[in-house]
C-alpha cells in the first residue's frame, strides 16, 4: 500500500534546496571579492568549489521537485530516483572542479604570484565559513527528518566547502607570515579532498540506482515486526530498496495452510500496518504462503542468513 508523504516533508526538502542555492550564490559573491582582492590560489579553489556548489544545488533543486511528483502511468514506483541521479551529477561537477584546481595549482607553482589584501580576504573567508556552517546545520535537520539522498549529497559537498574555507584561511595566514608557497600547496590538498568527496557522493548514488538493499538494521527490524504477530509462522524472500523518500519492501509471509482466506488476509494487513507504523514512507507488498505449522523450527536467525526466516 502506497502512503502519501507528509506535507511538511515535501516542504522541508524544497526549503533545503532553496537555502542551498541561495547560500551557494552568496558564497560565490563573497569569495569572488576575496579572490580579486588577494589573488590567493586557495581562495580561488574555494571559489571554484562554490561555483560547483551552485551548479549542483540548481540540479538538486530541480531533481528534488521532480522526485516529489506523484506516481504516474509511466512511473508507477514514483520519481524518487531523480534524487540519486542528481547526486551522480553532483559527483561529476565536483570531480571536474578538483581537476581544474590541480591544473591551476601546478601552473601557479611554475609562475608564483604575490598576494595582496590578505586581512580583508581572511574576514571574507571567515564569513563564508559561518554561512556554510549555518546551512549545514539546517541540512542536517532536513536529512534527519527526510533521509533524502540528494540533500545528503548536497551537504557532503558543502562540508568540503567548509574545509576549503578553512584551508583558504590557513593559506592566507601563512602567506602573510612569509610562506606564500603554502597557498599553492593548500590548493593541492583541497583539490585532492574534493576528488575524494566526489567519489563518496558518486558511490552512494550508484548504490541507490543499482537497488542496493536497505541497511541490515532496517531489514532486521522488518523481520522482527513481522514475526511479532502471533499467527505468522515465518517469512522469506525479503527484498528492500530505496527510491527517493520511499522504501520499497517486499516479503513472503508463511501462514498456517488451514487458515481461511479472509483470516490470512487480515493477518497480512495487520503485519503491513505494523511495518508502516515504523516506516511511514514505505510501499509494502506482502505475499502469503500456506505452510504446515508442524514443520517449523523455532530457532532465531537474521534476515540475511536464511532464505526462510522462522518464528522466534
Amino acid at each position: 500500500m502506497r502512503t502519501e508523504k507528509p506535507i511538511d516533508t515535501s516542504a522541508l526538502l524544497k526549503l533545503a534546496t532553496y537555502a542551498s542555492t541561495a547560500t551557494a550564490f552568496l558564497l560565490i559573491g563573497v569569495k569572488g571579492a576575496a579572490w580579486l582582492m588577494t589573488g590567493s590560489l586557495s581562495v580561488m579553489a574555494s571559489l571554484v568549489d562554490s561555483l560547483m556548489d551552485a551548479a549542483a544545488s540548481l540540479i538538486n533543486l530541480l531533481a528534488v521537485r521532480y522526485s516529489l511528483k506523484s506516481p504516474d502511468e509511466d512511473h508507477q514506483f514514483g520519481h524518487g530516483k531523480a534524487e540519486s541521479l542528481a547526486g551522480l551529477g553532483q559527483a561529476c561537477f565536483i570531480a571536474g572542479s578538483a581537476i581544474f584546481l590541480l591544473i591551476h595549482a601546478a601552473e601557479r607553482l611554475n609562475h608564483p604570484q604575490p598576494l595582496q589584501g590578505i586581512n580583508i580576504g581572511l574576514w571574507v573567508m571567515a564569513f563564508a565559513m559561518a554561512a556554510t556552517l549555518a546551512l549545514l546545520a539546517f541540512q542536517g535537520y532536513v536529512i534527519k527528518r527526510t533521509n533524502s539522498s540528494a540533500i545528503r549529497a548536497d551537504a557532503l559537498h558543502y562540508k568540503t566547502d567548509l574545509l576549503t574555507n578553512a584551508a583558504g584561511i590557513a593559506a592566507l595566514y601563512f602567506a602573510a607570515a612569509g610562506w606564500p608557497i603554502l597557498d599553492t600547496l593548500g590548493a593541492f590538498v583541497i583539490a585532492c579532498y574534493i576528488l575524494y568527496s566526489a567519489w563518496q557522493i558518486g558511490q552512494e548514488a550508484m548504490q541507490v540506482l543499482m537497488d542496493r538493499e536497505l541497511p541490515e538494521e532496517i531489514r532486521q527490524r522488518i523481520c522482527d515486526i513481522a514475526l511479532a504477530h502471533a499467527t505468522v509462522l515465518g517469512l522469506h524472500d525479503l527484498r528492500t530498496r530505496q527510491s527517493g523518500q520511499i522504501m520499497l519492501i517486499q516479503l513472503h509471509l508463511d501462514l498456517d495452510r488451514n487458515l481461511p482466506l479472509s483470516e490470512a488476509h487480515r493477518v497480512t494487513k495487520e503485519v503491513e500496518r505494523a511495518i508502516l507504523d515504523s516506516f511511514p514512507q514505505a510501499d509494502v507488498i506482502i505475499h502469503q504462503d500456506p505452510r504446515n505449522p508442524t514443520g517449523y523450527s523455532r530457532n532465531p536467525d537474521e534476515c540475511r542468513d536464511l532464505p526462510q526466516i522462522l518464528r522466534r
